[in-house]
């Protein structure tokens, strides 16, 4: 049990250390996080990570979207994510996606 605990942390560690690299005006998928961190299944792992954040973490939770380019969060969270991806000038298209190609992050691309 305590291995799987560790490894748990170890992940969550990981999670933030990738998405603290996420420029502003740039998003990523939960899915895109797990393939770079080489668990390419775990886009779920990456979500959980990122929903049990403290609040005032310094990590930039919201600059992550699922595969379609849009914000899963529903109700305030997914406002409040949306309105800082607004305020860092981010565009949301029809059906409120976001356009990859103008918008996506990669770590080469930083």
């Amino acid at each position: 049990m305590a291995r799987r605990k560790d490894a748990e942390i170890a992940f969550a560690t990981r999670v933030e250390r990738l998405v603290r690299r996420i420029p502003p005006g740039r998003v990523i998928a939960y899915g895109g996080v797990a393939a770079l961190l080489g668990v390419p299944r775990a886009a779920r792992g990456v979500g959980h990570v990122l929903s049990t954040l403290p609040e005032g973490t310094d990590v930039p939770w919201w600059r992550v979207v699922n595969a379609r380019g849009c914000i899963s969060l529903h109700g305030y969270p997914g406002l409040l994510q949306r309105m800082m991806l607004e305020a860092e000038g981010v565009r949301f298209g029809r059906g409120g996606r976001i356009d990859w190609k103008e918008f996506g992050w990669r770590p080469e691309s930083s």
